[in-house]
């Protein structure tokens, strides 16, 4: 395509101008160093600028897509194809200092003042795409964990509970909830705002049935 707007479904995905980038510029090695410029470390030249335009699946249906484009300088459309991408690894960081779950502000008895925001703990919420579920968690970390997601490691406080504890509340799920509280993980450190961070990996049940036969 060239340049114009695009709909799916009704829904706007934005405007599109595949540019084509200079096909000189791109050098034979990348090196950071020294002062930043815009030609640093340069990538893609001769190819388009932007080629993929991410759609929320909540858009779609299951047939019957209506794609709408406003093309201003001329293009293809039967060269437009959609690809389905699966989310394979899910991650969470929640604090005990972070407001409950939206669901407990609807409460009467938390509407009447009966319960105070500070005794209800919030919540992790984790979930795969529609048809999956929660095959491994490949880590939890109830404490002072560092990094962030595919990149998480133990902080020098941390509840031994806390892949246990995460495994039976998610694992073979589409999704979980988990409290994150001394209640339920324990207090692995008096006096230090703790917080729950999880990995977890997505796996559709065929693949799961594949994984177990090869064993």
């Amino acid at each position: 395509m060239g340049k114009g707007q695009a709909w799916v479904n009704g829904h706007s995905i934005g405007r599109y101008w595949l540019l084509i980038a200079p096909e000189t510029g791109c050098p034979k090695s990348c090196n950071y160093r020294g002062a930043y410029n815009e030609n640093k470390c340069t990538t893609n030249c001769g190819l388009p600028t932007q080629s993929w335009y991410h759609i929320p699946r909540a858009w779609l249906q299951p047939s019957n897509n209506l794609l709408v484009i406003f093309e201003e300088t001329g293009g293809n459309p039967l060269k437009i194809s959609l690809r389905v991408h699966s989310t394979k690894t899910i991650c969470g960081k929640v604090s005990e200092t972070h407001y409950p779950p939206l669901s407990t502000w609807s409460h009467p008895d938390f509407i009447n003042g009966k319960i105070s925001i500070n005794k209800v703990a919030p919540q992790m919420h984790l979930q795969c795409d529609d048809g999956h579920i929660i095959s491994a968690v490949k880590f939890a970390s109830y404490g002072t964990p560092h990094g962030s997601c595919q990149n998480y490691s133990l902080g020098k406080c941390h509840a031994s509970t806390s892949l246990s504890l995460a495994m039976k509340a998610c694992q073979g799920k589409n999704n979980c909830t988990i409290e994150v509280s001394n209640t339920n993980f324990g207090d692995p450190c008096r006096g230090t705002v703790k917080a729950l961070a999880v990995e977890a990996e997505c796996t559709s049940p065929a693949d799961t049935k594949m994984l177990l036969g090869s064993w």
